[in-house]
């Protein structure tokens, strides 16, 4: 995870998730110069021995972002069903290799044999919005934001984006306070993982109070990993899709588009804001 006191990446010479090459610019096609370039290497899950799902991703923070996805996915309910987690480098890649509790691991092989018998994408065909993704129980209303204080999270946002601000090529996602201080924040190459990153961590931190604040648009996959792990308020610097408003309404997540400086898009339960 980013920390607030990190040195600024003009400053340093390398920098995890991130490396040199030579690029060629318009203004001088003749001659090379240093950039760089955000990472984006195949990261396996494998659970109990068994690999569940390969991603790319920015190699950082991958310990969170296997605890996140794990949470996210509903694959487990708690971080205490985790009972070991090693980060193992191989040729082609990088595999997280998680041990599950029993009881966990039998649920999980029992959802790969539902998967293994469908036929095509898994969703073409699907006639009602409830049989698409996991089954959310409907969050509580227990959290307020006040919009006086979205700027200042906005403000701070690049500041957890040591490699996007080196190459312009990563997502991240942070936790506002209610205050607008963002407590902490990962990012990625994939917007999905620099989410389930910071739910890893939030899982383990005292971060109840407060919402999210992602730079990307808002997917349905982004609302409901979001309500999965409890979020109730999501904040999107971009737009939503129609499919997440739709979760989101049903899951009673607050959702927040168009988030910028004295601008948000308001498009489910504005209850819990002020």
């Amino acid at each position: 995870m980013t920390q607030k006191d990190q040195k600024s990446p003009s400053n340093v010479s390398e920098i995890a998730g991130a490396s040199q090459a030579q690029v060629w610019q318009r203004r001088d096609i003749t001659h090379a110069e240093p950039d760089w370039l955000a990472q984006e290497v195949p990261v396996a899950l494998v659970y109990n021995g068994i690999s569940h799902v390969v991603m790319m991703a920015t190699p950082s923070d991958l310990e969170a972002f296997a605890l996140g996805f794990s949470l996210s996915e509903g694959i487990i309910d708690t971080p205490q069903e985790i009972f070991g987690l090693d980060v193992v480098p191989g040729c082609n890649g990088i595999e997280v290799q998680i041990e599950l509790s029993s009881r966990r691991f039998m649920a999980l092989k029992e959802q790969r044999r539902a998967m293994a018998g469908r036929t095509g994408c898994g969703v073409c065909g699907v006639e009602q919005l409830d049989q698409i993704g996991k089954p959310i129980t409907p969050l509580p209303f227990t959290q307020t934001f006040s919009l006086d204080h979205l700027d200042a999270g906005l403000a701070r946002l690049r500041d957890f984006q040591p490699v996007g601000e080196l190459t312009g090529c990563t997502h991240a996602a942070a936790w506002m306070s209610p205050t607008g201080e963002l407590r902490g924040g990962c990012e990625d190459v994939g917007r999905h993982v620099a989410l389930d990153k910071l739910l890893g961590y939030r899982s383990k931190a005292d971060w109840q109070q407060g919402a999210v604040l992602v730079s990307s648009r808002a997917s349905y996959e982004m609302v409901q990993k979001s309500a999965m792990c409890g979020v109730e308020i999501l904040f999107a610097v971009s737009a939503a899709t129609q499919l997440a408003v739709d979760v989101a309404q049903r899951s009673n997540l607050t959702l927040v588009g168009f988030s910028k400086p004295g601008r948000a898009t308001i498009y489910t339960h504005p209850q819990r804001l002020r």
